[in-house]
């Protein structure tokens, strides 16, 4: 495996972040959606990071800066060819080191609160993310679950 610093300019982060548009909206109602498009990674502060295994990219995840020493998390997503082969539990390792590195000292994310986001869930939780109030520009909102992590 082999986790790098990726662009939107690869065709095949690009047909990744769209799988996981395409299926965030089939599970989440359109004012419930956060997930970022390709224009959003290419034009803003948003580390966007790949996993390969050999040539294949087998899953995404990003950092964006909130500001005042806190970073979110964003749009996590494995390859369905590498589901359950800890692609995302590798991910979401090197996404706390680099935000630890970057001097955050607290990370938050959003996700689903439908069961469909259950797996996600239990994966953050089992890294330390507990519950916490909307964040940032977003509001109380059934559909979602958000959570945090303090950073040492």
């Amino acid at each position: 495996m082999q986790l790098t610093r990726v662009t939107t300019a690869h065709p095949a982060v690009c047909a990744l972040i769209e799988f996981h548009l395409e299926h965030m909206a089939a599970t989440s109602p359109p004012e419930s959606r956060h997930a970022l498009g390709l224009e959003q990674y290419s034009a803003s502060e948003i580390a966007l990071y790949g996993l390969w295994l050999g040539e294949d990219l087998a899953g995404i995840g990003a950092l964006k800066p909130l500001g005042a020493g806190e970073g979110e998390l964003k749009s996590m997503r494995t390859a369905p060819a590498f589901l359950r082969r800890g692609v995302a539990r590798c991910l979401l390792a090197h996404l706390i080191d680099e935000a630890t590195r970057l001097g955050y000292h607290c990370l938050r994310l959003e996700t689903g609160a439908q069961p469909y986001f259950d797996p996600a869930r239990r994966l953050y939780q089992a890294f330390g993310f507990e519950p916490c109030p909307a964040f940032a520009a977003y509001t109380d909102d059934p559909n979602s679950q958000y959570m945090m992590k303090r950073l040492t």
